[in-house]
C-alpha cells in the first residue's frame, strides 16, 4: 500500500527547529531560535512558506505529486523535470514562494531543492553511497526539508597547503560513521534550517581527508554555529526597517568540531579527484542558478516597483532622464525573466529522460547579476538622492505633537502623498539598498554564484566541454573557406 505524505506545515517546522542546536549569537548561546529576537520573524516567514503548501488557493501553483511512490504534495521543485512543463511548474513555483518574501529570502526551503531534486535521477554518480542518495531524495521531497549547504573553505590560509587545523577533514573512520572537524563559508541561514550540506565546490588539497560530501543535521553534537550580527535583532521596528527585521537570513561560521556523521549520511568519501568534479557533475550548478535567477527577477519586480513609486513621491518621474534609468531597471528585470523562459523552453537533456534548465543561459545568468543588481541599485541611489535620509529617525518623531505639524509640512511627498506614506515608502527602500542588510544583499548578489573572475572562467569552460566553442570556431572558419589568396573559392562569387 502507498504510503501517504505531506510537507511539514508553519507550525511543526518551528517546532522542529527547537532541537537543542548550538547557535552562538553576542558570546551567548541561543535557547531557542523560534523566539530569539535574532531570529524568530525569519523563521515565522519560512513558516509561512510551509503553510502556503496546505493552502487550497495556492496548491495549483506551488505544489505537485510526489514521485517518489507515495501518495503526497511537494513542492515541484523538489522533484526530477522530465518535461518543458514540469520545468515551468518548478520556475512558477519557485517565483510563487520568492514573492511571499519580496525577493529577499534567498535561501528558502526551495533553494536547496536545486540539489536534492537532482538526486533521483543521478544517484549513480554517488556510488558506493547510491542508497544515501536515494533516500535523501525521498525524504527531502515528501517533507519539503529545509537544507542549507557549506562549499566554500574559510578566507584563511589559503596561500599554504598545511590546513587541516582550518578546512573539514575527517579525523577518524569508524564502524559507525565518520569523526568530522574544521570550518566552512557561510552557512547562510543555518540557524533556522534542519540539515546542512558540506560540499566543495572545487577541492583545493587532493587528500583523502578532505574529500567528503555529507549531510549534518543541525543539531549534531559538536556543530557549533557562530553567527555574525543580526539585522533582525538590531531593527527598531517594522516601519522603520521593514526588510531587516523579517527577511534577515542570518550567515554563520559554520564549525565542526569532532562532529559524528553516520554512513548514511555520507554521499561522497575518500576520492579526491571524483569530489573536486562532484558538484559540478551533480546537476547543482543549473538548477541552483535556475532558482537564482527566478528569485532575482522577482526581487527586481519588487525594487522596480519601489522606484517607480519613489521617483513619483519626489515628483521627478517624468523627467528625461529619470524616465530613462527606470526604463534602464525594467530593462535588467525584463532580461532575467527572459533568462528564466530561455532556461526552461531549451532545457538540455540528462540521465534517462530528466532535463536540467539550459546551461548556457543559466551560466550566463551568473554574469549578468553581478553588473546588473549593483547597476540597479546605483540607479535608485543616484535618483532619489537625498530623499532616503531625509527622513525622521523613528516612528516615535510621529507621535510627538511637537514635531508632527513640521513632519506633515515639510517632509511630505508629491502627488498627494502624505508624510507618513512618503516616509513608509522611502525607510523601505533605504533598508533594501542602504542598511546593512541592503549592503548585504548587494555582497549576497556579487558572489551568489562564485567568485567575479570565477563565474566569467567557467562561461568559457562549460562552452568547452559542450562543444559549442569548437562549433562557434567552425562557424568562423567557414566563413575564412570560402576565399583565400587568389579570391573566392567558392563557385557562386565573382572576382574582382
Amino acid at each position: 500500500m502507498a504510503q501517504h505524505t505531506r510537507p511539514l506545515t508553519g507550525d511543526e517546522y518551528l517546532e522542529s527547529l527547537n532541537d537543542g542546536r548550538e547557535v552562538w549569537l553576542h558570546g551567548e548561546k541561543v535557547k531557542d531560535v523560534t523566539e530569539h529576537r535574532a531570529f524568530r520573524n525569519s523563521a515565522r516567514m519560512a513558516a509561512r512558506l510551509y503553510d502556503s503548501l496546505h493552502d487550497p488557493d495556492q496548491q495549483a501553483t506551488l505544489t505537485a505529486a510526489t514521485d517518489t511512490g507515495g501518495i503526497g504534495l511537494t513542492h515541484p521543485f523538489f522533484r526530477t523535470p522530465r518535461s518543458t512543463e514540469d520545468l515551468k511548474a518548478d520556475r512558477d513555483a519557485i517565483a510563487g514562494w520568492a514573492r511571499m518574501t519580496y525577493g529577499w529570502m534567498g535561501r528558502s526551503p526551495d533553494y536547496k531543492a536545486a540539489f536534492f531534486g537532482t538526486l533521483g535521477a543521478n544517484a549513480d554518480l554517488y556510488e558506493p553511497f547510491g542508497d544515501n542518495a536515494r533516500r535523501w531524495y525521498a525524504e527531502s521531497q515528501e517533507k519539503v526539508l529545509y537544507w542549507n549547504h557549506a562549499l566554500v573553505n574559510p578566507p584563511v590560509d589559503r596561500d599554504r597547503q598545511e590546513v587541516e587545523d582550518v578546512f573539514v577533514h575527517v579525523e577518524q573512520e569508524r564502524d559507525d560513521g565518520l569523526i568530522v572537524s574544521g570550518a566552512k563559508v557561510v552557512a547562510t541561514g543555518s540557524a533556522i534550517t534542519h540539515f546542512n550540506l558540506v560540499a566543495h565546490y572545487g577541492l583545493p588539497v587532493k587528500d583523502k581527508k578532505f574529500a567528503l560530501v555529507a549531510a549534518v543535521p543541525m543539531d549534531a553534537p559538536g556543530l557549533k554555529l557562530i553567527c555574525r550580527q543580526s539585522y533582525e535583532m538590531a531593527a527598531t521596528s517594522p516601519f522603520d526597517y521593514p526588510l531587516s527585521s523579517r527577511f534577515d537570513e542570518n550567515d554563520t561560521i559554520f564549525v565542526l568540531d569532532r562532529v559524528k556523521i553516520p554512513w548514511e549520511n555520507v554521499f561522497s568519501y575518500g576520492d579526491p579527484e571524483k569530489v573536486n568534479t562532484l558538484i559540478p557533475n551533480s546537476g547543482l550548478v543549473q538548477r541552483m542558478t535556475f532558482h537564482g535567477c527566478t528569485r532575482l527577477a522577482v526581487k527586481l519586480d519588487f525594487l522596480a516597483g519601489l522606484l517607480l513609486k519613489g521617483v513619483e513621491a519626489t515628483g521627478t518621474k517624468d523627467f528625461r532622464g529619470i524616465q530613462t534609468r527606470v526604463g534602464e531597471v525594467l530593462a535588467w528585470r525584463n532580461m532575467f525573466w527572459a533568462l528564466t523562459d530561455a532556461m526552461v523552453s531549451t532545457p538540455d537533456p540528462w540521465h534517462g529522460d530528466a532535463l536540467l534548465p539550459k546551461r548556457d543561459y543559466a551560466m550566463s545568468y551568473r554574469w549578468f547579476m553581478t553588473l546588473g543588481y549593483p547597476r540597479v541599485k546605483e540607479i535608485i541611489m543616484q535618483d532619489l538622492g537625498s530623499s532616503l535620509i531625509y527622513l525622521p529617525s523613528s516612528t516615535k518623531d510621529f507621535a510627538e505633537p511637537e514635531l508632527r505639524p513640521y513632519l506633515d509640512r515639510y517632509v511630505r511627498g508629491s502627488n498627494g502623498m502624505d508624510v507618513v506614506e512618503r516616509v513608509k515608502l522611502m525607510k523601505l527602500i533605504w533598508d533594501s539598498i542602504g542598511t546593512e542588510f541592503g549592503g548585504r544583499h548587494e555582497l549576497y548578489e556579487r558572489n551568489y554564484s562564485g567568485n567575479h573572475e570565477g563565474v566569467r572562467a567557467e562561461l568559457l569552460f562549460a562552452s568547452q566541454q559542450s562543444g559549442t566553442t569548437d562549433a562557434l570556431k567552425g562557424f568562423a572558419e567557414q566563413c575564412m573557406a570560402e576565399y583565400d589568396l587568389n579570391g573566392w573559392t567558392v563557385p557562386d562569387l565573382i572576382n574582382p
